[in-house]
């Protein structure tokens, strides 16, 4: 049993595939196969969380900032893709008719470059902030305050710079998606598949890094600093490949997010957003596999759901849920599988009682010796 054991993730993995790449197209209606692709791409940000925080022990309550990235990558280059060809993008004719085209926006009308810019640019941003933060030994609520502060700082920015990313009103009104009408109900089902099979992808890596020597490594990090730098490993390259591999998976993540939702905000990428994204990880189970993707799962449809039929007593419903969960059960949902399973195992394990050992009776001729 010990030798199968260790594939039963891979096999969960292949049925939640099935479920999100047969099962979900064909009984689901057009409305919820959007929805549901929002919630996957909030599920792919998750797990890259599930690996920073819930394995490497790192609160990154920051990932909008990597969101963000891939978000407006993929926006510039849409935007301009419905422009046309050397057209500027109607928020820029409304607020400066008679401006050009930044120049930072040029390069996103090839395919290539911004699919380059989606997983080029979060990894070189996470990693020379990673090393800056790691190298200095910065953990615990100083390195959870800073990563939320520059979640922040990028959404006041893009707020201010109104003729260059359209302010708090955001990128919208997406017609096409690299050559693809965004209208048609097939390409809107081409586009969830692709983001169901990055999500799918994105739990097949952090399985595999799991199961890895570097897992281990991760997991000891985590649990005895010192000791791993004792035995020669440094700490801070270990966080810091966590640390990038999560913002890669947030920018995928924001990038997948703008074609199925259609409009991306600076609301999307700043603290609120992030602090979401964690209580999605923290529901499920960080340390789990599958336990920060449901989780980010459930937090999207409660939010859609309830969202927008109670706006005002649904915060106070995620609250009391997060609060809740992380007073009974700090390691999330998923915790009790786990202890439902120990229980089974327990008692399928205990060897019955064995029946009481006879008195012993000794004959007169005996009991005279051992007086």
């Amino acid at each position: 049993m010990t030798k199968i054991r260790p594939w039963l993730p891979l096999i969960g993995i292949g049925v939640f595939a099935i479920l999100l790449l047969v099962v979900a197209p064909a009984v689901l209606s057009m409305h919820w196969i959007n929805n549901l692709g929002k919630y996957c791409c909030w599920a792919i940000a998750a797990v890259g969380i599930g690996l920073a925080w819930g394995r490497g022990g790192m609160l990154v309550l920051g990932q909008g900032v990597f969101f963000g990235l891939g978000a407006y990558a993929m926006a510039m280059h849409l935007t301009l893709e419905s422009a046309g060809p050397d057209s500027l993008p109607v928020f820029m004719i409304l607020y400066d008719p008679s401006g050009g085209l930044p120049a930072f926006w040029e390069p996103f009308r090839s395919d290539v470059f911004t699919l380059l810019a989606i997983v080029l640019l979060p990894v070189i941003v996470a990693g020379v902030l990673g090393y800056a933060l790691f190298k200095r030994r910065i953990k615990g609520a100083y390195f959870a305050i800073l990563s939320q502060a520059l979640a922040v700082a990028l959404a006041v920015l893009i707020s201010s710079t109104i003729r260059e990313t359209g302010g708090d009103t955001g990128l919208s009104d997406f017609k096409y998606f690299f050559g693809f009408v965004l209208n048609d109900d097939a390409n809107k089902l081409m586009v969830y598949s692709i983001a169901a099979a990055l999500l799918v992808a994105c739990l097949l890596v952090v399985w595999q890094l799991n199961r890895s020597r570097f897992g281990e490594l991760l997991i000891a990090t985590r649990d005895a600093e010192e000791r791993v730098r004792f035995l020669g490993y440094d700490p801070a390259n270990i966080k810091l490949v966590a640390y990038v591999v999560a913002a890669l998976m947030a920018s995928v993540a924001g990038a997948m997010f703008v074609p199925i939702v259609g409009i991306i905000t600076p609301a999307e990428i700043g603290a609120s957003a992030s602090i979401l994204m964690i209580a999605g990880v923290a529901l499920g189970g960080r340390a789990s596999l599958f336990g920060p993707a449901l989780g980010a799962m459930a937090i999207g449809w409660g939010q859609s759901s309830l969202g927008s039929t109670w706006p005002d007593g649904w915060i106070y419903i995620l609250g009391l849920v997060f609060i809740l969960v992380t007073l009974f059960l700090p390691m999330g949902l998923s915790s009790l599988f786990g202890r439902a399973k120990g229980l089974v195992w327990r008692s399928r394990e205990s060897p019955p009682a064995s029946p009481s050992a006879p008195e012993l009776v000794l004959e007169p001729d005996v009991q005279e010796v051992t007086k």
